[in-house]
This record gives structure tokens, sequence and C-alpha cells, in this order.
């Protein structure tokens, strides 16, 4: 099933009550449908987005509704709630749609602002139809709505020399301690029988990281997720309990499935191995307790990825992080192990998820730019590394540091028997800065995260 995504921006002024003078005010909104947009029909979407007001507030909208209706009820309503000043304030308009003015009845939005359900004050928005008609027409997706379960299947078909993983990573906002559940299913190359292990990991905020694996024990082949031993991860739920680590969490997406790399590589898996977040966000509540330690997670932020491919690579470096406000970064960066290919720079895969818009547009774009030319790169090390890149109009730098006591090392096999060595922090700190070309580069966006960035450095 198809649904329906565009973006919109419009302009106007507002005025407060009890306060003197108009106000600019500039709505910069994305509308999602989980149908395709029939104009004939009544169609419900949720907006998300930013609303900017001069000198009062540049903030997200923390819930919208746009009702579509301009046949069936000849109107198209926008309803959203934002802060501003510490105030939480709600707008609500609709454009009143007539045969008799159709470009004005189409592009004019009246909206009124209400604190608490009494008025606040009000204004009028324009849709710009010289410079906001190409971009408006041009974002227009009809994406397929994929059900995040449905990516925790098992992929492995019997070929050896294959591995799979399901991961987890988390971070407790009322300790700030990180959590990490690796689940693996190795295939080894000699076609010996697969099994499946893994390993938990505790990453406070202050003391010493500690661990515990689980496995190896024969591969069942469950119809859903990972299962081996006392150790469970599906769509919704993670149980388990390994030396003295005890788990029992609920998880809850909330947005779409990410694919770092191109869709197509983990639906046809063609390249040496691929990545995705069945949950790029998500939500967990349980109880993770390990030693005399015990969380208590409530709300806590974090995502759930896939991996499905050959083995590692011979470099590698990722990076997850939960920007807030629903902006999410993903990163992969590696050097294939295959012969030949180990002397090349590495290919990035970035995406960066803000204001619901995913940047670069196209997964490969980061990795091969165009015809070979602005690639994206990353310089390896630590406990520093660093991804810079940059678009025709876009670019970022990435900067992440994983001190050393709050990493942790850890050694595997991969189904060629090869020896691999990760270094793992679930509180490391990241620097993301966002520059747009207007003239010159000037910041966009900026995030700084303090012990809340997943990330690894690893080789083999």
């Amino acid at each position: 099933m198809r649904g329906t995504v565009f973006t919109e921006t419009m302009l106007g002024t507002v005025r407060l009550d009890g306060d003197a003078r108009d106000r600019r005010i500039r709505l910069d909104l994305r509308a999602e449908t989980d149908e395709v947009l029939r104009p004939h029909r009544t169609t419900r979407a949720r907006l998300t987005g930013r609303v900017r007001i001069a000198g009062l507030a540049d903030a997200p909208v923390e819930e919208g509704e746009l009702e579509i209706s301009p046949v069936a009820r000849r109107r198209v309503r926008y309803r959203l709630t934002f802060t501003a000043d510490g105030r939480t304030l709600s707008l609500d308009g609709w454009k009143s749609v007539t045969a008799r003015r159709p470009v004005a009845s189409m592009t004019v939005l009246p909206v009124t602002l209400y604190e608490d359900g009494t008025r606040a004050g009000e204004g009028v928005l324009r849709f710009p139809l010289t410079t906001g008609l190409a971009p408006f027409l041009l974002s227009f997706r009809f994406p397929r709505r994929e059900d995040p379960a449905g990516h925790f299947a098992p992929r492995w078909d019997g070929t050896p020399g294959r591995t799979e993983v399901w991961y987890t990573t988390l971070t407790d906002p009322a300790t700030g301690t990180g959590v990490w559940l690796h689940h693996e299913v190795t295939a080894p190359a000699d076609g010996s029988e697969p099994f499946a292990h893994g390993w938990v990991a505790a990453f406070p905020r202050r003391g010493e990281v500690r661990h515990a694996r689980f496995g190896p024990v024969p591969w069942t082949r469950p119809a859903d997720g990972f299962e081996g031993d006392t150790v469970t991860a599906v769509a919704g739920r993670l149980v388990g309990g390994a030396a003295d680590f005890r788990w029992e969490i609920s998880e809850r997406p909330r947005g779409e499935s990410l694919f770092t790399f191109p869709r197509w590589s983990w639906r046809r898996p063609l390249l040496p191995a691929a990545q995705m977040l069945p949950a790029a966000r998500a939500t967990y509540d349980g109880v993770f307790s390990y030693g005399q330690d015990t969380l208590t997670l409530r709300d806590a932020p974090g995502a759930s990825a896939r991996i499905y491919g050959h083995g590692n690579a011979h470099r590698w470096t990722w990076l997850h992080a939960d920007l807030g406000g629903g902006d999410v970064l993903e990163i992969v960066a590696a050097v294939s192990n295959r012969p030949g290919l180990r002397r090349l720079p590495p290919l990035v895969f970035l995406r960066l998820r803000a204001g619901n818009r995913t940047w670069p547009r196209r997964a490969e774009r980061s990795a091969i730019g165009w015809l070979g030319l602005g690639r994206f790169r990353a310089a390896f090390g630590l406990p520093r590394w660093t991804v810079t890149g940059r678009t025709a109009l876009r670019r970022i730098r990435v900067e992440v540091d994983q001190p050393a006591e709050r990493t942790l090392t850890l050694e595997y096999r991969d189904p060629d028997g090869a020896r691999a060595v990760c270094r793992n922090s679930e509180s490391a700190d990241a620097r993301v800065v966002l520059e747009r070309w207007w003239g010159r580069w000037r910041p966009e966006r900026s995030w700084s995260l303090d012990g809340t960035a997943h990330a690894e450095a690893g080789e083999r």
C-alpha cells in the first residue's frame, strides 16, 4: 500500500492579543498520509515541520493534522500545536475553496491562535505561488507503507558464509546509561551448522563498562526475529539473560524505517553486506538489570537495526545519533574486505532525517557521489573519528569521540573464521554541523550529544 508525502511553505503575519504589532510568521510543513491522496475525497494527513514567528518562536510542530477536502467539504484545514516563548499555542485555520476565486481560495489561509482553548491571536498566511509552487509540486512522493515488524524476520536462506544481526541500542534518560543488545546468527563458510550467539553490555556514565555473552547455541530458524537459548528479539519485544544480566523490554517505533544502504541492497543482497533500521527511532520501557544495578526504563530513546551479509568489512565505523525533536543521524563508513578494494578510501553511507526529510535523498549519493565525484569522506581513528561531505547546497561535518573509559572492545569470528574486533561505545560524544549555501556557507542546524551517541569502530 502506498501513502502520500508532500511539503508546503506559507508566509504571512500574525498578531497576538495584547500585542501592538504584526509579526511575520512562516510555516514549513510536511504532510504525510497512509493512502494515496484523492482530491475528491476527504483525506487526513499528519503534519510535522517548524513554525517561525519573528521575535517569538522557532519551534517544531508538536502535533499537527491537515484535512484535505477541496471538493467534498470545500476546505483545506490546518491544525497544529507548538511552543512559543514558553507558551503552548494552537493554530487553527482553513482555506475556503470556491470555484469563483479558485487561486485565492487555495492560497490564502486565515488562522486563529489559541492558548488553553482561549483565543490568543489571529493572522493570515499565503502560499507564495511564484517561489513556492515548483518546490511544492516536486515534493510529492507516494512511498510504500512498510510495517517495521516485517523487517525482523530472518533473512538467512541456508547459504554458507553468511552472518545476520539484530541489534538494539538505547540510552536510559534517568541515569544516562547506554545499553547494547547484539544478536547474531553465523553460518560458517565451511558449511558447518549455523549457530546463534551475541552479547549484552551496559555503559554507565560513571563506572566500569560491563558486558556478558550468550551462546553459541544451534540456530533453530524461528519464523520471526532472533531466538537462541533464553534470549529473544522480535518486533516490539526484547527478553533474555546472560551471566548476571537480565532484561525484559518493550519497543515502540516512532516513525518510518530507515535504509542506510540503498533500499534495493536489502531486498536483493548483491553487496557484501547491507544495514537498515526497522525502528530508526523508538522508545523503550521495561527492566534491565546487571549485578546490583537495575534500570527501570521509561520512554528511553534508541533504535533497532539489522545487518545481513558475508561478514565484517576490513575496517569500519558506525554512528547512531538521536538528535532530539524527531531528528536522527545514521552513518556507516567501511573499507571493503575484498582483495583489491582494501586500499580504496572508505565508502560512507550517511542518512540524516531532520524535520521528517532524509538527506541526502538517495543513499548512494554519500557513498559514490556523482560519477565518483563528491563522495563523502571518513577519517578513521580513536578516540576520535570524523565524516565530512557535501551536496550541491548542503554540507555536513560529524565528529565522534569514543573515550577509552566508555568504550568496550570485543573479539569474535566472521563466517570465514577470520578474527574481527569492534570497539563500541553506547555513551559516546558527537557534534554535527549542517550548513547550507546562501552565496556562502552558513550554519543551518547543529547538534551536540554528550554521552548519548552510539558509536563503533572496528577492523578485521
